[in-house]
């Protein structure tokens, strides 16, 4: 429940940010950073930039939402539960991978990047996606047998 909880708003605010962009200026921080991002100039290791938060905050709340929704035990977790896990996830990586695989062929340039950041969510979102649909057909084909 509580990674429901989490991922939901995540999700939600995430959607919203890529849509507007906007930023709050209240969430810019200095913060360290282990390889600046810097392509000219002095490259300190371990030094201190200034950023906003928004994207840094989003992106750690979905991760943590996806995992607990993913990856936390059913009520009746059984031999069938962990199978349907485990093939949801093989799946999902096929899936992730096979799109990953179009983008190198037809997106170039920065539109890449943007492809690249949005790959680190999908594997995560479409083992949820699919896991679910899987008990959810499997609960409503049991209750129809009943």
């Amino acid at each position: 429940m509580i990674g429901w909880v989490i991922f939901f708003p995540s999700f939600i605010l995430g959607l919203c940010l890529i849509i507007s962009g906007y930023e709050p200026s209240w969430l810019n921080a200095k913060v360290l950073s282990i390889f600046p991002s810097q392509i000219f100039g002095d490259k300190k290791f371990f030094s201190f930039v200034s950023v906003n938060l928004t994207n840094t905050i989003v992106g750690v709340l979905f991760i943590i939402g996806c995992l607990l929704v993913g990856f936390t035990k059913e009520k009746n977790e059984d031999e069938f539960i962990a199978k349907i896990r485990l093939s949801s996830l093989l799946w999902a990586v096929f899936v992730n991978y096979s799109l990953l695989l179009i983008a190198f062929v037809f997106i170039y340039d920065t539109a890449f990047l943007s492809v690249m950041i949005y790959n680190m969510f999908t594997v995560l979102l479409i083992f949820i996606l699919r896991f679910n649909y899987i008990l959810y057909k499997n609960s409503k084909s049991v209750s129809d047998e009943k």
